[in-house]
């Protein structure tokens, strides 16, 4: 491999091309202080655009999610509208088990049908067990089979130390998850269903003549707070996963196991407040950007253009963007032909010594090997360098 260096500033030059302007180096970084803790049993912190988890404490401890669990319910039917296996507009019938769940409800009767779009503000913003079970029948015929769907929905987004029991939450043996999995959770309903997680911020919902306000308190006392749901049984204590955005900054952070309802929103406040002081996120590359252009022997064109097959966005510590380093490794004398997509190098990005991300280069086209002769050139060439030992 030949590794080529850039400073920052060099090497990211095309990324700040769109944006027309650099940003101003600033005098000094940011003083960070150790995170919060938290009167809590299990929480973190994490950024949605990198993925980058800014605090976490007990985040793998497996622990009952309450009405959190709606979050997955809701997830479930999202998908399948979007599918086109449901539509908002079906009419869903209401059955005794729906109609007899205790805990918080939508009110819905027996014998009634009830469209999809007003369970899923049922189920979202007032935290309708009711509306749960409703939906869990009618998409998978009753909330066992259901409850196997929103199984194999965890496995598939790699929520790998959760089991559902059930799609409302109701107490039950072997129905848990964990911080962490709830995280990767909100993040894909964040990013999966735009519109459908507009309903996260709606602050109450109207149903047979019945006003409920969303239980998520920080609808209230935050405005960069738009989602996402709380949870409370006494086994599980108070929960309550959030997300806020600021300027293009959109974190998300899970509490569970707080002491009141008043703690849960208190903790979490201390979450998002530690977060955007004092981290920053920022797109360094966008995918299929240029990259490097390496020389290429014995083919239909002279050069290589490398680039990545997805954005490289990085959450730092506010003020060290700076500070970034970037690292290219590019194979050395690459020949044709050449296979779009296939690997040729690597990208690594680093900040004080500590590589934060590490990228494989790709081949962006296919090319075609260079007529015999050309060949025949390029491979004289590079067996004179070899000899020389100008690799």
């Amino acid at each position: 491999m030949i590794k080529v260096i850039h400073h920052w500033a060099k090497l990211l030059v095309l990324a700040f091309i769109v944006s027309g302007t650099f940003a101003q180096a600033q005098s000094s970084a940011t003083l960070i202080p150790s995170s919060p803790q938290l009167a809590a049993s299990s929480y973190l912190l994490i950024d949605v655009n990198s993925g980058k988890i800014i605090i976490e404490s007990n985040a793998d401890e497996q622990l009952p999610p309450a009405s959190l669990t709606k979050m997955m319910t809701s997830y479930i039917v999202s998908s399948e509208i979007i599918k086109g296996n449901i539509s908002s507009d079906d009419a869903v019938p209401i059955s005794v088990k729906a109609w007899r769940m205790g805990g918080s409800k939508m009110f819905i009767r027996e014998g009634t049908t009830v469209p999809v779009s007003e369970l899923l503000k049922g189920v979202i913003i007032q935290s309708g067990n009711d509306a749960s079970v409703a939906l869990a029948e009618f998409v998978a015929g009753d909330e066992a089979a259901f409850a196997e769907v929103m199984n194999q929905q965890a496995s598939l987004l790699g929520m790998q130390q959760t089991h559902f029991i059930n799609a409302t939450g109701w107490p039950a043996k072997g129905h848990l998850t964990t911080a962490r999995d709830l995280s990767i959770l909100a993040k894909s309903l964040i990013q999966h269903f735009p519109d459908h997680y507009a309903l996260y911020s709606e602050k109450e919902f109207t149903y047979n003549k019945i006003t409920q306000p969303n239980r998520n308190g920080l609808l209230w006392r935050d405005t960069s707070v738009d989602g996402l749901k709380t949870g409370w049984t006494e086994e599980a204590g108070y929960c309550l996963v959030a997300s806020a955005k600021r300027d293009d900054m959109r974190l998300v952070s899970v509490v569970m196991g707080a002491k009141s309802g008043r703690g849960r929103e208190q903790e979490t406040q201390k979450l998002l407040s530690y977060g955007f002081r004092y981290y920053e996120t920022h797109q360094l590359y966008s995918a299929e950007q240029v990259i490097n252009s390496p020389r290429l022997w014995a083919g239909a064109s002279d050069t290589l253009d490398l680039v990545l097959a997805e954005s490289v966005v990085l959450t730092v510590p506010r003020g060290q963007r700076d500070n970034l380093q970037a690292t290219i490794e590019v194979d050395k004398n690459i020949t044709a032909p050449i296979s779009a997509g296939q690997s040729y190098g690597v990208l690594n990005i680093s900040l004080n010594g500590e590589v934060l991300e590490q990228r494989e280069l790709l081949a962006a086209n296919n090319i075609e090997t260079a007529p015999l002769f050309s060949r025949l050139w390029d491979h004289l060439i590079l067996f004179i360098r070899g000899v020389f030992g100008l690799d």
